[in-house]
């Protein structure tokens, strides 16, 4: 099969697989169209890039909306530039932690660090909170 048409197919499959998110998200009064998706999921093909990593199968995309989404920081309005911005921060986290993390326990420790630390700031949650995390974990702490 072309790469092209499997990479098509994929790209497919994770919209819908997104889309559907909006089943729990709009309990919160926040959705996503189907331009929201394409957004966010070019910003994901960016990002994977500059991180140098590779995703398989759905993705952190949907694991992070439901995350986050009822998030006393996230509205409509903001939803899907703190998906994408969540996003780059999770990617770059993995790396910063070695993976030493699994993907939930990341995920966990960046809604309580955002919630309860950072107040829905998305630059502290980068550079302060997640940061010390990282530091420690390199250092076998």
């Amino acid at each position: 099969m072309d790469h092209n048409l499997m990479a098509l197919l994929q790209k497919q499959d994770l919209t819908e697989q997104i889309l559907k998110t909006n089943d729990v998200t709009e309990r919160f009064g926040i959705t996503l169209s189907e331009e929201d998706v394409g957004l966010i999921l070019a910003e994901r093909k960016q990002v994977l890039r500059e991180q140098r990593r590779v995703e398989f199968g759905e993705g952190i995309v949907p694991k992070l909306i439901f995350e986050f989404c009822d998030s006393a920081y996230v509205d409509q309005e903001n939803f899907v530039d703190t998906i994408i911005r969540l996003q780059e921060i999770f990617y770059l986290y993995k790396n910063e932690t070695l993976d030493a993390m699994t993907d939930e326990e990341l995920l966990r420790l960046m809604k309580e660090q955002f919630e309860n630390v950072c107040c829905g700031d998305l630059d502290y949650l980068e550079g302060t909170g997640l940061a010390e995390l990282a530091r420690a974990v390199r250092k076998g702490e």
